[in-house]
């Protein structure tokens, strides 16, 4: 069954807001509609500010500003993010192997490990590279592939193939949203074979998700609910979710 038309404006423009970009005919597909209903779509967003269009697709408006400033897309709920972050990386002592996922969340967590050294880095974060690279005692391997201005990260077949034969000891992972039906959550499908190799290349995974992503739904299901061994998130979470979340293996921590 298609989406109202409204709810499928919305999700574009979540997709925009993670990608940066994207193209006419892989939105057609995407969602399941005509060329011209999505330039439609692209046409009524663009009224709106959020995106400009182009020849064949649209990106967001503000999209050269995030590798101009090193600016993250996502800045909401940052004060519970960066208590996530801090908390986050009371897990990683100095020589640890850990592969680190994009996202504000994850670049919070960064900023507590710069005393850290000898770390093994796995990460797909251009940011995050610079910033633990600055220690020459670690080690940072940087994915390839095709670049996501918003998240300052790399994506695509090219990051996914760094991953094979690869173990780590813990993956920071973030999310777009998470639910105990669907899992891991995200705007879009061009991470999931990412994210699915991340998960699959560490022994100890931690999922870093504030409360307003919890029992949230996006548009691309990875699952993945029974391989998350830490959930870190914030106080606002109720008593409830937390127990469900521990009854299917999840030990939640809360900060």
């Amino acid at each position: 069954m298609r989406m109202f038309q409204n709810q499928r404006r919305e999700k574009i423009l979540d997709l925009l807001r993670e990608n940066g970009s994207s193209r006419v005919n892989e939105l057609s597909r995407l969602f399941n509609v005509t060329e011209p209903t999505i330039r439609q779509d692209l046409e009524v967003l663009e009224k709106t500010g959020a995106i400009i269009r182009q020849h064949g697709g649209a990106f967001i408006n503000n999209y050269s500003s995030f590798a101009d400033g090193m600016q993250l897309e996502h800045r909401d709920h940052m004060p519970e993010k960066e208590r996530i972050g801090q908390k986050a990386a009371d897990f990683v002592k100095s020589g640890d192997s850990i592969i680190l996922d994009s996202g504000t969340t994850i670049t919070e967590m960064v900023k507590h490990l710069l005393d850290r050294k000898n770390l093994n880095v796995v990460t797909t974060a251009l940011n995050i590279t610079l910033a633990l690279g600055k220690e020459p005692s670690n080690t940072i391997l940087l994915t390839g592939g095709e670049f996501k201005a918003p998240t300052l990260s790399l994506t695509g077949d090219r990051a996914v193939h760094l991953f094979e034969n690869l173990y780590v000891e813990k993956l920071f992972l973030a999310t777009g949203g998470f639910s105990i039906e669907a899992g891991l959550t995200y705007p879009g499908f061009s991470d999931i074979a990412l994210k699915r190799a991340m998960v699959n290349s560490a022994r100890t995974i931690y999922l870093l998700a504030d409360s307003s992503k919890l029992d949230k739904v996006l548009f691309a299901s990875l699952g993945c609910q029974d391989k998350i061994d830490y959930l870190i998130t914030d106080n606002n979470v109720s008593k409830e979710y937390v127990k469900e979340l521990e009854n299917i293996g999840i030990s939640v921590i809360i900060c």
